[in-house]
């Protein structure tokens, strides 16, 4: 079985996951890549999130259900003819909206809580939609690094390195991956 575990890059770069990009974008674009060329029988993406609020700093947590909503959306101020929210299977776990924009305001973050979404990642959403694409099943692990407040960004940066050591453990306890060396 060929399983293929994939994370975004820049930070959240491993020795055992194929790093896809950043965004939306990018993501769906060397995913599908990945999908044409050596195709998975199951993806694995691993990453970062950031909390709307209830999820705590270095929480983990699984989700195969994301949402890509818009802060206009939340605001009246736009629509949008697309699906906005999609699942890998039939269970509705945590929600996690994927945006190009990480949220920085706590009444935004209330806003998402209202409508059941619990985090963000950015590339959450394409990974599923490219997934379904191809008829792969897919599943996503997350930590949380930071509450999706004014200071999201610094949050991110000072629990990236923790947040990455915690994820580690958390799939090497759940035998997805081996124990690592160094």
């Amino acid at each position: 079985m060929n399983i293929k575990i994939i994370s975004s890059g820049n930070e959240e770069i491993f020795s055992f996951a194929t790093p896809i990009g950043i965004g939306l974008i990018d993501s769906a674009i060397n995913l599908t890549r990945i999908c044409l060329f050596d195709k998975p029988d199951i993806l694995f993406f691993i990453g970062s999130a950031g909390s709307y609020g209830n999820l705590k700093i270095f929480d983990i947590f699984e989700s195969s259900t994301a949402s890509n909503i818009e802060h206009c959306l939340l605001k009246k101020e736009c629509y949008t003819p697309i699906e906005n929210i999609i699942s890998s299977d039939v269970s509705r776990e945590t929600i996690v909206n994927s945006s190009n924009y990480i949220t920085q305001n706590k009444m935004l973050s209330k806003a998402f809580l209202k409508l059941n979404i619990e985090a963000e990642n950015m590339e959450f959403f394409s990974v599923i939609k490219t997934a379904k694409e191809f008829n792969i099943p897919v599943k996503g692990l997350f930590v949380v690094t930071n509450y999706c407040y004014e200071n999201a960004h610094e949050e991110y940066i000072k629990n990236i390195k923790t947040a990455k050591e915690k994820l580690i453990q958390y799939l090497i306890y759940k035998k997805i991956i081996k124990e690592m060396n160094g």
